[in-house]
């Protein structure tokens, strides 16, 4: 449900912040505002981010100092050096940012390990650890990983390796026996919400302020667009210093001179110099994703990290290929649900369905579909190269996956999330209990289950005023993200001149409005015209909830507005 009331408008806005914003519009002061910015200095900070003066220092970070020591001083030995890193859209693009790195300096005495999802899963494992050892490795740097993994740390000190941690994921009571633990959630770094490509990056840029290289000022400024790629995909808090990096990692991206990234934004018909963050949500992370996903990290790394273009081009045919074959694997199973539900006599409150030959990989992205569609909770599971199982579930109806995991705690060996999505491990002897353990916490919990879901609108608008200082206004907030929501606006008592759908399937929906300059569209991916509160109709007033955009699809340049909602 919505409320069409914005939460905050001008005349809430204290006499003494108003006249400091007095220079903004007056909607672009209740949007930052909202932001918690209070004065002239602030909005400028915000809307103008700036490299040179809101970067933190990479040496406060806890940890750094020594582990710039021992990379120097195998640097200067030669010793065979491994970055590991997680295999996602975060852990692979901080491990281009230090093998870009170590290659700018001139060093080659140095290999990049990311761990097989199905058979090795997250972080450094003592497997990996000896693996590498064999191979005669005396360093391990991991990027976006490492915090936790108390006991892979201490296997491969016996083996005569140092490891340093690069990471950003919440300390535990015990850390491990590394060389250095360098993760902003640690000592008194002033910004705690960095990604790991981020940390990566402070490491670089650490080296390169106590170290003597020939490499030309402002190089690492190009490494920015794996960090802004990273940023925007790890979905940590657009605010403070991820802001300015998500500012020019997006700065960078649209000037990218990697062939991969270019070849692959050509395929997907994206202007690269009018990337946004929606392109590498929606466009870019996924298909860096569907590289683990579907057994090959290594082609997104390979992707991202080679200047050849022959190569790159190879890479991108590669990683299309496996992007599409983890759409047919999640469309197979998918029909497989469908087919399941259809023998049911009647479908239950939560759904929970799994099988062994099912990847836990790709369990969480059919759970979203049937989560929106059947518009009730949806559990998962498959089995993983070690035996586990394991899955991930997805909420609708305005229930909370969390609270249902909790009060069925005694199924799962480990679970976690937030109230609309999270993953969990199954107990063995549990697997085909766990239907029953959560509709009975769903019976039992009752109306305590729901979170309510509220749309928060920023202002009530006409369609005339998208044309106008608006959708600057709007622009210059950008990039969005968490902690920096789009803004969203009510448009009311208007009535579609037309309700159509687009695409291959004709799955997405499209709305056309007229106004005083010329027709808008209002569109929503994946959607029906029964997906929202109310069903629209043409000629029939209605309320729409949505986002100001620009689109650049395909050379067509386009403002239009993302529909949240209906009503």
């Amino acid at each position: 449900m919505s409320d069409l009331t914005p939460v905050v408008s001008v005349y809430d806005i204290p006499k003494d912040i108003r006249s400091e914003l007095a220079i903004y519009s007056l909607e672009l002061q209740v949007m930052l505002y909202q932001r918690g910015i209070a004065s002239k200095a602030a909005a400028e900070q915000f809307l103008s981010p700036n490299y040179d003066t809101e970067l933190h220092d990479p040496l406060l970070l806890s940890g750094m100092v020594r582990a710039c020591q021992r990379l120097e001083q195998a640097i200067s030995a030669e010793e065979p050096m491994v970055i590991y890193s997680d295999y996602d859209c975060d852990g692979i693009p901080g491990a281009v940012v230090l093998h870009d790195f170590f290659t700018a300096i001139g060093v080659t005495h140095f290999s990049n390990y990311i761990p097989h999802r199905h058979y090795e899963g997250f972080g450094l494992s003592v497997a990996a650890v000896e693996k590498i050892a064999a191979q005669g490795a005396k360093v391990v740097i991991t990027v976006d990983c490492g915090t936790s993994d108390i006991a892979a740390v201490a296997r491969a000190n016996e083996l005569g390796v140092d490891v340093i941690v690069t990471d950003h994921h919440e300390p535990g009571s015990e850390l491990p026996t590394a060389v250095a633990v360098v993760n902003p959630k640690l000592g008194a770094y002033p910004f705690p919400d960095l990604c790991g490509a981020a940390v990566a990056f402070k490491l670089a840029q650490a080296m390169l302020q106590l170290g003597s290289y020939s490499v030309p000022a402002g190089q690492e400024k190009w490494w920015l667009d794996m960090v802004g790629l990273a940023t925007l995909a790890d979905m940590v808090p657009l605010v403070g210093e991820n802001r300015v990096l998500a500012h020019y990692g997006l700065t960078v991206l649209r000037k990218s001179r990697r062939p991969g990234l270019q070849q692959l934004l050509r395929k997907a018909k994206v202007n690269q110099g009018y990337l946004t963050e929606d392109d590498v949500g929606f466009i870019i992370g996924p298909r860096i994703n569907a590289a683990s996903r579907m057994d090959a990290p290594e082609q997104a790394f390979t992707l991202l990290a080679t200047t050849d273009e022959v190569v790159a081009g190879a890479q991108v045919t590669a990683l299309e290929k496996l992007n599409t074959e983890r759409k047919s694997a999640v469309a197979q199973m998918t029909k497989e649900l469908h087919g399941w539900i259809k023998g049911l006599h009647d479908i239950p409150p939560v759904l929970v369905h799994g099988s062994p030959a099912w990847r836990p990989s790709l369990v969480g992205l059919a759970a979203n579909k049937l989560a929106t569609e059947y518009n009730r909770p949806v559990f998962l599971w498959g089995r993983d190269g070690n035996g586990v199982h394991k899955g991930s579930c997805r909420s609708g109806g305005g229930v909370s996956v969390v609270k249902l995991m909790q009060a069925a705690s005694d199924s799962f060996s480990e679970h976690g999330g937030h109230h609309m999505a999270g993953g969990f491990s199954i107990h063995d002897e549990m697997v085909f209990n766990l239907a029953e353990a959560l509709q009975s916490a769903h019976d039992t919990l009752g109306a305590a289950s729901q979170v309510a879901t509220t749309h928060t609108i920023d202002a009530v608008v006409s369609l005339d005023a998208v044309w106008g200082q608006l959708r600057r206004d709007v622009a210059q907030l950008a990039p969005f993200g968490t902690g920096n929501p789009k803004p969203l606006f009510a448009f009311t008592k208007i009535a579609p001149t037309a309700v159509t759908t687009f695409g291959k399937s004709q799955e997405h929906l499209k709305l056309v409005f007229s106004t005083s300059q010329r027709d808008i569209e209002a569109i929503a991916f994946f959607a029906a015209d029964a997906t929202f509160s109310r069903e629209p109709a043409v000629g029939t007033p209605l309320t729409l909830l949505a986002h100001i955009e620009e689109s650049y699809f395909m050379g067509r340049q386009q403002t239009r507005l993302r529909i949240v909602d209906i009503v």
